[in-house]
């Protein structure tokens, strides 16, 4: 069997007591199959659905001369963004990334992002989508993120930035462009349609159609008035960081100051004055942008770290026309070398940096034309390079298959590596279920800092860049990717400090964690599914995992046979009295251990029926899927109808 470890845990019992966290050995997957759903988080651990693309409706502005209306959300979804409601009316805004390019006559040609607010339900703890009106007259839930109005549209909005000072948000435009071929797709049969609501679900295989209008583009920026009135080539206006207004769902500026660059992801550190970023690419270079005041990112210095330098940063500098190619200046500048940075994330408790360095096979020959155009190569490399009997990591053999995660102290300027993926198979066959580790890190791309009862964790998302060597077992197909945490206490973590919490679906990567303000939910994307998965998890979807808040740091130290003692000695006079449903999962009626009212709620938090004094209900006309009872006490638990 394939082994996920994760924990389980007691709901609260009617007492008000608060359950201890169960840790099990293992979650099995049955030899050769991967799930075609997320992977369920266990109690207090609850799922719930929030978007899914391709199948929810954006609120759109007027676009190409077509009146705004509304149309069918782009898919990929990727970042997530948490903007705080300061006023305390909501919990805040939501902005997800879309991943993809292709034509859309409402939403816009190229990438895309959606934005909603969400507020918690008091009864039932579940987040909900909050209807608002926009200052440009749009009504409704969700809100297509206005680009082709604003800045010109952007492209494969993958990572980004999410202020932990203010909750300012920053999309990134990965995937560098070197032509106007390579942002557009002539086939015009592919793409999103352009009837009023297209059919789902939507393919989101269709990638095709790019930006149509690739004619020159000329910025107008008051803020950057070095590049008001440039003429780009129109590929040359994507590859940027760009600001959005979550609130009002309007892109703000691209940053054309921090260069144009295969951006991934960033973060802004507890002065509002530095903000350090990753491009993925290989070779990729670790970034620092400096604003001469704190919060106005218009104006400041670009640099790059050098781990040989004396201070650790060289200026980055040129003109516009040499600030279209960042990369070539880091190299020239003998910036670092790095395999694939992309997430960066703040710990605001230690104003520590942390990034991932997502690795692929073998970058010998990318690190060797870094190394001609005048870059630095990494000690962390070269060390690898040297155990695997290479003499650096120039060699074409040097394989960096699992990457890793780094951290970086503004205090000192150093850098290290805080935990290598793995562990590393040398091999290019995997092995064998039988063989396989009981847990592994593969290609850590989504990072982010959450906040458990007080203490620091690390959000770790795998991005799997191939299934041999190790990454997946011998006789299974495609991709399964985990997300875990990490305490930031341990000094010195290893693969065995993970937890994991959830997978998401087949061919799947799991990405854009992020916690809500009151620290209850993480929120979490599965996108690019594989599209035989049963509905949602066909589609790239946002969902919540909740209850966050109902667990300690003491019970994700506490092993599952200390636990389970934990339990006996604490409950043992209350845990006969817990609610509890059977069968679970079911297929028609589902029997309680006592006679109650209830309330059934649907992964989005809808109620979808109420029984008076029962203990049994019938849920065979409810569709397959996720939901949660909720009995007069308040005691909520979960059910699945199959």
């Amino acid at each position: 069997m394939l082994k996920f470890n994760t924990f389980l845990a007691l709901f609260l019992c009617a007492s008000g007591l608060i359950g201890q966290a169960i840790f099990a050995e293992e979650i099995d997957v049955p030899k050769g199959h991967i799930s075609e759903r997320v992977v369920m988080p266990p109690s207090p651990l609850t799922l719930q659905v929030l978007f899914v693309g391709g199948h929810d409706i954006v609120q759109t502005t007027e676009t190409y001369y077509n009146p705004a209306g509304r149309q069918i959300a782009k898919e990929w979804h990727d970042f997530i963004g948490m903007t705080p409601d300061p006023t305390g009316a909501s919990l805040g805004w939501v902005s997800v990334n879309h991943e993809m390019i292709y034509r859309d006559d409402k939403i816009g040609d190229g990438g895309g992002m959606t934005v909603f607010r969400i507020d918690r339900d008091p009864i039932t703890g579940l987040l909900e989508v909050v209807d608002q009106t926009l200052e440009d007259g749009r009504s409704g839930q969700y809100f297509n993120v206005d680009f082709a109005n604003t800045v010109g549209e952007t492209g494969m909005n993958c990572g980004g930035i999410s202020s932990t000072f203010d909750g300012r948000i920053w999309t990134a435009e990965e995937w560098f462009r070197t032509s106007n071929t390579s942002i557009h797709n002539s086939n015009s049969d592919v793409g999103s349609p352009t009837a009023d609501l297209p059919a789902e679900p939507y393919d989101d295989d269709r990638p095709g159609g790019g930006v149509r209008d690739t004619a020159d583009f000329t910025v107008f920026s008051e803020d950057f008035p070095e590049w008001d009135g440039m003429i780009l080539k129109k590929y040359q206006n994507f590859n940027y960081m760009v600001e959005i207004d979550p609130k009002e769902a309007k892109a703000i500026r691209k940053q054309y100051n921090w260069g144009r660059m295969g951006w991934e992801g960033g973060a802004i550190t507890n002065d509002n004055q530095n903000v350090y970023m990753g491009p993925d690419a290989t070779p990729g270079y670790f970034m620092r942008f400096r604003a001469d005041r704190p919060g106005d990112f218009t104006k400041g210095s670009l640099y790059a770290y050098k781990e040989d330098a004396a201070d650790k940063w060289v200026l980055i500098e040129g003109t516009p026309e040499e600030m279209l190619d960042v990369s070539s200046l880091c190299a020239a500048a003998g910036a670092t070398m790095y395999n694939r940075p992309e997430w960066v994330a703040h710990d605001k408790a230690s104003n520590k940096i942390y990034w991932t360095e997502t690795g692929r096979d073998f970058p010998g020959s990318r690190f060797a034309n870094g190394i001609a155009a005048g870059a630095t190569m990494s000690y962390a490399h070269n060390a690898r390079a040297e155990a695997q009997g290479l003499a650096d990591a120039t060699d074409s053999n040097y394989r960096d298959t699992y990457g890793r995660i780094w951290v970086y102290d503004p205090a000192t300027r150093e850098h290290y590596v805080h935990l290598e993926g793995g562990p590393d198979w040398t091999e290019a066959m995997s092995p064998s279920e039988s063989e396989y580790f009981d847990k592994h890190l593969t290609n850590p791309d989504g990072l982010s800092v959450m906040t458990i009862d007080g203490q620091s964790f690390l959000v770790i998302q795998e991005d799997m860049n191939g299934t041999s060597y190790g990454r997946m077992p011998a006789g299974t197909s495609g991709r399964f990717c985990e997300l875990y945490i990490l305490n930031l206490a341990i000094e010195n973590p290893t693969i065995d400090d993970l937890i994991r919490i959830t997978a998401v679906p087949a061919g799947a990567e799991v990405t854009g964690a992020i916690q809500t303000p009151d620290g209850v939910s993480l929120l979490v994307n599965s996108q690019h599914p594989i599209v035989s998965n049963p509905f949602p998890w066909n589609h790239s979807l946002t969902f919540a995992i909740n209850g966050f808040d109902r667990v300690t740091v003491e019970d994700l130290n506490t092993d599952a046979e200390e636990a389970i003692a934990v339990k006996k000695k604490n409950f043992k006079d209350n845990v006969e009295d817990a609610f509890t449903i059977y069968p679970n999962p079911t297929t028609r009626t589902v029997f309680l251990d006592k006679t109650t009212d209830v309330a059934i709620y649907d992964v989005r938090g809808s109620r979808v029926k109420v029984e008076r004094a029962t203990n049994r209900v019938d849920v065979s006309e409810l569709k397959a899927g996720i939901y949660f009872i909720q009995n007069t006490a308040g005691e909520m638990v979960q059910l699945v109808i199959e």
